[in-house]
């Protein structure tokens, strides 16, 4: 990779992080927009990688659960772009429990339970790549609460993913 190639990606990534300081901050519509922008820019030919956060920030910056569901779904499939067996980049496993916990979340947002525990349990199915720091506790506890949650809905309780049977 050229530098000048290299510069542009984290020139993305930069872009990317100024719009989601502003989503935290509580500026979802500038933080929709700008990430809207990026989005137009990158989408067809983007990085995986960059689609991937990409759209998982837009998901988050969404009002409309269906439109949140939308963007997350978007973002699990640019990260199976780059999921196509052991050398998957660590970068795009890690988001795995996180984007399957998001989707888990939009789900239960929506009314659909049992859709819910389907991604509740792939997202605690992938939690081995998470590292025992800040974000991986946090990801962990929050696929805990969202599992204590669901025990409560009417409907069967979280099950297997069928890979974890093999």
């Amino acid at each position: 990779m050229t530098e000048q190639q290299e510069a542009s990606e984290d020139a993305v990534m930069t872009r990317i992080g100024q719009a989601a300081i502003l989503l935290h901050a509580g500026d979802r519509e500038e933080a929709r927009n700008r990430l809207g922008e990026i989005w137009s820019e990158i989408a067809a030919e983007g990085d995986s990688l960059h689609r991937c956060t990409l759209a998982h920030y837009l998901a988050d910056a969404q009002d409309d659960p269906a439109e949140e569901l939308a963007w997350d779904l978007r973002a699990l499939a640019a990260a199976h772009c780059d999921a196509d067996g052991p050398g998957t980049p660590s970068a795009v496993r890690v988001f795995y429990p996180s984007l399957h916990l998001s989707l888990a979340a939009d789900y239960v947002k929506l009314r659909r339970p049992e859709a819910a525990r389907i991604h509740l349990a792939r997202a605690r199915a992938a939690t081995g790549v998470l590292a025992d720091d800040g974000y991986g506790n946090g990801v962990r506890a929050a696929i805990a609460r969202l599992e204590h949650r669901l025990a409560t809905e009417p409907g069967e309780g979280p099950r297997p993913f069928p890979e974890q049977n093999q």
